[in-house]
């Protein structure tokens, strides 16, 4: 019988999620990107757009109307109410393409495996739509100094950033595979040989 596997990959703000997601790539998984998808849902004149300007005003919008990411991430992470404001307007959305585009992969080659980047998953409760659930994790202090570097913050903001998510640490009890992203890229790629086969075979018992 036919039949697709679904990987989740998520994991905190920096801790390595896209270049777990490239080295799965290399194994023939394709990758959908929720991050992607959630620039798409917010293009110009879409319904997600219309909504964030609605509750935002234009004050989040580029010159040439499409939304300034960066600015709204800005107000959101000072606000929960307004970030799950912003979340209620885009993950439901993100999630309809994501349907979509599994169906037509499904129709493309139906025994396949595709992975999704998906940073929110655990936050947005999308747990039960994937099969395997891998976290790629970082301690806070290599966390926090790969955001400062990434986006060229302060100390501070960062932290704000992080905390206004959950816990990498609360995230674990979510997951069924764990990537210790601390060390070196070889240590990495080691963990996701294993993954992956473990992912590839019949087996029941996740190898250590």
């Amino acid at each position: 019988m036919a039949q697709i596997k679904l990987i989740g990959v998520t994991g905190g703000i920096a801790t390595g999620k896209s270049a777990v997601c490239k080295i799965l790539e290399t194994f023939g998984m394709p990758l959908i990107d929720f991050d992607i998808l959630s620039r798409e849902v917010v293009a110009l004149r879409k319904p997600a757009w219309k909504d964030i300007i609605s509750f935002f005003g234009d004050s989040v919008l580029n010159k040439d109307k499409s939304v300034n990411r960066a600015s709204l991430r800005k107000i959101v992470f000072q606000d929960p109410e307004k970030l799950k404001k912003l979340e209620s307007f885009i993950h439901p959305r993100v999630k309809d393409s994501f349907i979509s585009l599994t169906k037509a992969h499904f129709k493309k080659k139906p025994n396949s495996v595709i992975q999704a980047g998906v940073p929110l998953l655990i936050e947005a409760n999308m747990r039960d739509m994937f099969d395997y659930i891998v976290l790629v994790w970082l301690p806070f202090d290599k966390q926090i100094k790969r955001l400062i570097k990434r986006d060229n913050i302060l100390y501070e903001q960062a932290k704000r950033i992080i905390d206004s998510q959950m816990p990498i640490e609360k995230k674990k009890k979510y997951a069924d595979y764990i990537i210790d992203n601390s060390g070196s890229l070889q240590n990495t790629e080691k963990q996701i040989i294993k993954l992956v086969d473990y992912i590839m075979s019949a087996k029941n018992d996740y190898p250590k």
